[in-house]
């Protein structure tokens, strides 16, 4: 059982890719991370789902990684997306990330491949293998339709690299079954916002949020109000950010999240293909949640 404090805790990033026409918009994506900071996120994630890292070429993906670390200059984690449906592409993904210089890597479970267990935990486990920087197991069964079983949760956790898991399955009893197995010391991370409290609540430790792209500064002060026992704080921010979190799944994301921070003038809100521009009854969800939020009037 791993004992003591989780080393990846609190509020923290899955940032979206700017992009302007059909390139990667360098400027506003150094521009979100050094806003993230200043705002008082704990840790970044570049190249995670809601990077949408499925559209970006092997060398987009490690150059957003690049200017994620470099621009924020060790001032917070960065945890670098790492995944793939091919073990030896996450491979050499989680082998750039480490050799740049980030604090972790998340591997999320293969998609389309539908692994068995055995499967997830050669795939975990090889890269886990390869680099010697933490490796956090990321299970959103949404999106792979395979997820990771608690007890290959457990037999992952074995390995000294595999350190945490981002977990998106929205089972709030989760962390209190995982706590019980692998103790405090394992970081567990809710990758699912509406349920980012309750996870606190059952023995998470943080979340690696969507919403934060566009409301960084209320999702710390909920996280830092939860950690000093605030826990009035903590349910009124929670409270008054449900409608955005809702908003920010109301499609596919991150179409939801492009569109608010376009709204906020973080980037233009260009989503690649597949994806492309929501719905007009979408974008009055989100413009409603913005401003019950008091982000944007």
């Amino acid at each position: 059982m791993m004992t003591g404090e989780a080393r990846f805790r609190g509020s923290n990033t899955a940032l979206i890719t700017p992009f302007k026409g059909d390139a990667v918009d360098k400027d506003a994506f150094k521009k979100l991370v050094s806003w993230q900071i200043s705002e008082g996120t704990q840790g970044l994630i570049p190249v995670g789902t809601t990077g949408e890292t499925p559209t970006l070429s092997p060398d987009e993906h490690k150059a957003v990684v690049d200017m994620c670390i470099e621009e924020a200059n060790g001032r917070v984690n960065i945890i670098a997306g790492a995944g793939s449906n091919s073990t030896l592409e996450a491979i050499d993904f989680a082998r750039h990330a480490e050799a740049a210089g980030a604090d972790a890597v998340l591997v999320v479970v293969p998609y389309y491949n539908k692994p068995p267990q055995a499967g997830l935990i050669r795939h975990f486990s090889m890269v886990a293998d390869a680099v010697s920087v933490p490796v956090i197991v990321y299970d959103v069964p949404g999106r792979t339709v395979v997820g990771v079983s608690d007890d290959t949760m457990v037999e992952l956790a074995k390995h000294d690299n595999i350190v945490g898991i981002k977990d998106a399955t929205a089972d709030v009893g989760r962390p209190t079954r995982l706590r019980n197995r692998l103790g405090s010391g394992f970081s567990q991370l809710s990758g699912e916002d509406a349920t980012a409290l309750p996870y606190l609540a059952a023995g998470g430790h943080g979340c690696i949020s969507v919403t934060c792209n566009v409301a960084p500064k209320l999702l710390a002060e909920m996280h830092a109000a939860w950690d000093a026992g605030n826990i009035a704080r903590a349910m009124e921010i929670n409270a008054l950010l449900e409608p955005l979190h809702d908003a920010m799944f109301c499609e596919a994301s991150p179409g939801p999240v492009k569109y608010a921070a376009k709204l906020l003038g973080l980037c233009d809100g260009s989503l690649r293909a597949p994806l492309g521009e929501i719905a007009d009854s979408s974008k009055k969800q989100v413009e409603d949640a913005l401003r019950h939020a008091g982000l944007w009037s």
